[in-house]
């Protein structure tokens, strides 16, 4: 017994120091339009994809959720990001993804 005992020591002291699973992102609940792609009950980041003639996107927040365009850019200072609060809508020719919440 005490051979076993001291088999399980090590396993019961990583469980014990081990972080718990991150929680996963809260989903909203209603719509959210990118494009042409409407995705239902949304959660985490989606890509924001920009037609080759230059159009502008349309994003459209049907949620319950404020969402964030994201942006990146090669300057000192990047632009800031645009955050549509729900039932709000936007049409952009930048931004590289959408994040909800």
């Amino acid at each position: 017994m005490r051979h076993l005992a001291r088999l399980l020591t090590p396993l019961a002291k990583a469980a014990l120091g081990a972080p718990a699973d991150p929680e996963p992102p809260a989903t909203a609940s209603g719509f959210l339009t990118i494009g042409s792609t409407t995705y239902i009950n949304p959660a985490g980041t989606y890509p924001l994809l920009h037609s080759a003639d230059g159009t502008p996107t349309p994003v459209i927040n049907d949620t319950d959720h404020p969402v964030t365009i994201l942006t990146e850019s090669n300057h000192a200072l990047p632009p800031p990001a645009l955050v549509l609060t729900p039932g709000e809508r936007t049409e952009t020719r930048t931004g590289n993804g959408v994040r909800v919440g």
